[in-house]
C-alpha cells in the first residue's frame, strides 16, 4: 500500500517574540508644580501634603478602594515626581517590587517614599502593611534605593510606619 505523498510545510525563520514597548508614567514635577515648602520631603507631613495636592485630586483616584503611590525623591530629599503603582479593592492592594522600584529606576531616583490610602477612614496599618513594607525596604536595599517611609492616609489622619518604629537601618 503506498501512502500518498504530502506537501512539506513552508519552514519559517524563527522569529523573536514581538513584545510591545511599556510606558510608565512618572507624573514630572514640570507638570505637577510644588510649593517652595513641599519640595523638601523629609517629614510624613509633608507626604502627605504632597498626597492630597497631587495623588487625591487626580481624576483616576477613587477613594472608596485603597491607591499605592510612590514619591520620588534625589539625594537631597527633594520631590522630582510620583507614580501610582496599584489601585486595589476596598480593603487589599497587590503591590510587587516591580512595581515599585522599575520607574524609580528609570527616574533614577535615590529615594522613595511609599504611600497609600485606606478607604475606612482608619490609618492604622494593616500586618500585610507591615510585611509588604518590610520586603520592599530589602528590595530598595538590593537596589540602592532607600525607602524612607511608608505612609498610610486615612480621613484626616496618617500613619507612618517610620514613626511607628516598623523600619530598621
Amino acid at each position: 500500500m503506498e501512502f500518498p505523498e504530502f506537501p512539506r510545510p513552508e519552514v519559517l525563520p524563527k522569529r523573536s517574540k514581538k513584545t510591545e514597548p511599556i510606558e510608565y508614567k512618572v507624573v514630572a514635577l514640570r507638570d505637577c508644580p510644588l510649593p517652595e515648602r513641599l519640595h523638601l520631603c523629609d517629614m510624613p507631613e509633608k507626604a502627605v501634603e504632597y498626597w492630597r495636592l497631587h495623588v487625591a485630586t487626580l481624576p483616576s483616584f477613587n477613594p472608596e478602594v485603597e491607591t499605592m503611590a510612590v514619591l520620588h525623591l534625589n539625594s537631597r530629599r527633594r520631590v522630582r515626581g510620583h507614580h501610582v503603582v496599584a489601585t486595589g479593592t476596598i480593603d487589599t492592594l497587590l503591590v510587587h517590587g516591580r512595581e515599585v522600584f522599575r520607574p524609580a529606576i528609570i527616574a533614577s531616583s535615590a529615594a522613595v517614599i511609599l504611600m497609600h490610602n485606606h478607604p475606612s477612614g482608619e490609618s492604622t496599618p494593616s500586618e500585610a502593611d507591615i510585611r509588604v513594607t518590610r520586603d520592599l525596604i530589602r528590595a530598595g536595599q538590593l537596589l540602592k534605593i532607600e525607602v524612607l517611609d511608608h505612609v498610610i492616609v486615612g480621613a484626616g489622619q496618617f500613619s507612618s510606619l517610620k514613626a511607628m518604629g516598623y523600619f530598621w537601618g
